[in-house]
């Protein structure tokens, strides 16, 4: 039962702590986009900034994971997070939105990040580092999706009348309803996590408590393994920076208004609950590393189709499907990338530096992949910029793929000794 609830806080602190950062636009992009009266460039300058401090903060998060108790880093961490969106609920200017979004790229990273992936590797033991983290993205996902469509309901009937009918300043009233619904919900997991993840501090039980310092980076970076993670990393997760544009998407292709645009978001993140849990099920069973190529070729083959532009004009029902095609591709990789940690064999001591060193890398879409879509959303108005954005997140996947077949070739060529750092 305890374990259990430790997941379940794992899942919901995971997700909670970027709920004001990345799903609120990924829902309600066009609403915020139109209630903040800024262009797709502005709001990927502000992802960016946040992406540029994340990647200092990874650097420094790995060491303080492996230092400090995971339950005081995230729970913290929510707490700050949560009061930006004290902030957000204002309608600040792009200066402060920038700053706003700067700031969480501190606490959602230098205090969170690391700290988690740690802990879920912890809970997943010797046996289970699929399910550990395809249940922690699985169960982020199915929360992102509850959410997601609980504040969609909540848009609607805060609106006076139908969506289309709604003048901007109401729609932008009930979109600051909204915030409020995340700001609560961010700050109710730091609450949970105090509640009921263990006080534990790595090392407390022995002599040799680790100190804060770079040895663990160091051993990490001697890994070849590492390295080929964070490519593989960097591709996937430029995949999943692109689920953004899926609402946009469906308004621009479709016709859609911004409720039905909204909904095309939300469904992705039903998509993400069960493709997760599935890759991490089958990373248990086949190896994470054969999951995921399997998910860079689906995600490949989707974003393709989109950026060839053959789905529109026609059925809408053939564009929303080959989204879902890619969002299982897109979340069976996020499901189980940072199992192959344990598949690389990266020594368990050293897995909040490692982790914080993989996602300095990984996670450089947080820079550019703001900007990027936003100039080739601005440049190319309509359909022929979401065909460029697609067609960049398939390039990407190429490379992802022959990243995860030369980890393959690594791992099976290279047999550890007990104790052996690759």
């Amino acid at each position: 039962m305890r374990r259990g609830l430790v997941l379940v806080a794992l899942i919901a602190a995971g997700e909670g702590v970027f709920l004001l950062p990345f799903v609120l636009a990924r829902v309600f992009r066009p609403t915020l986009l139109d209630a903040f009266g800024i262009t797709n460039l502005e709001l990927g300058t502000a992802f960016s900034l946040y992406g540029i401090v994340a990647m200092a903060a990874y650097f420094a998060g790995g060491p303080l994971a492996d230092r400090f108790s995971a339950r005081r880093l995230m729970a913290l961490a929510l707490l700050t997070t949560g009061l930006g969106g004290l902030v957000l609920a204002d309608f600040p200017p792009p200066r402060t939105m920038n700053l706003l979004w700067a700031f969480w790229g501190m606490t959602t990273v230098l205090l969170f990040w690391a700290a988690m992936i740690r802990a879920a590797r912890e809970w997943g033991g010797q046996s289970a580092q699929g399910r550990a983290y395809g249940f922690l993205d699985g169960g982020r996902g199915l929360l992102a999706a509850l959410v997601a469509t609980l504040s969609v309901a909540v848009f609607a009937w805060l609106l006076p009348g139908e969506a289309s009918a709604a003048t901007p300043e109401e729609r932008a009233a009930a979109f600051r309803g909204v915030i409020r619904v995340f700001t609560g919900i961010t700050l109710a997991s730091a609450v949970f996590v105090w509640l009921v993840v263990p006080d534990s501090t790595p090392g407390a039980d022995t002599d040799d408590r680790p100190k804060l310092s770079l040895e663990g980076v160091r051993a990490a970076c001697r890994m070849p393994v590492v390295w080929l993670q964070a490519v593989i990393i960097i591709c996937a997760y430029t995949g999943y920076k692109a689920t953004d544009d899926f609402s946009l998407l469906s308004r621009d292709a479709l016709g859609f208004n911004d409720i039905q645009a909204s909904g095309i978001g939300t469904l992705s993140f039903w998509i993400r609950a069960a493709a997760a849990i599935a890759a991490g099920f089958l990373g248990d069973r086949i190896d994470a590393s054969r999951v995921i190529v399997w998910g860079f070729a689906i995600l490949i083959g989707g974003c393709l189709l989109i950026a060839s532009g053959v789905l529109v004009p026609g059925p809408a029902w053939m564009l929303i499907a080959t989204i879902v095609t890619a969002s299982v591709g897109i979340y069976a990789l996020r499901g189980v990338y940072f199992a192959l940690l344990a598949e690389g064999a990266v020594p368990l001591a050293y897995t909040g530096s490692a982790a914080g060193l993989v996602s300095v890398l990984g996670f450089t879409p947080d820079v550019f992949m703001g900007p990027l879509m936003g100039v080739l959303l601005d440049n190319s108005p309509g359909l022929p910029g979401h065909q460029h954005v697609f067609a960049v997140v398939a390039g990407f996947g190429a490379i992802g793929l022959l990243a995860a077949l030369a980890f393959r070739r690594v791992t099976r060529d290279s047999t550890p000794q007990d104790g052996e750092v690759r």
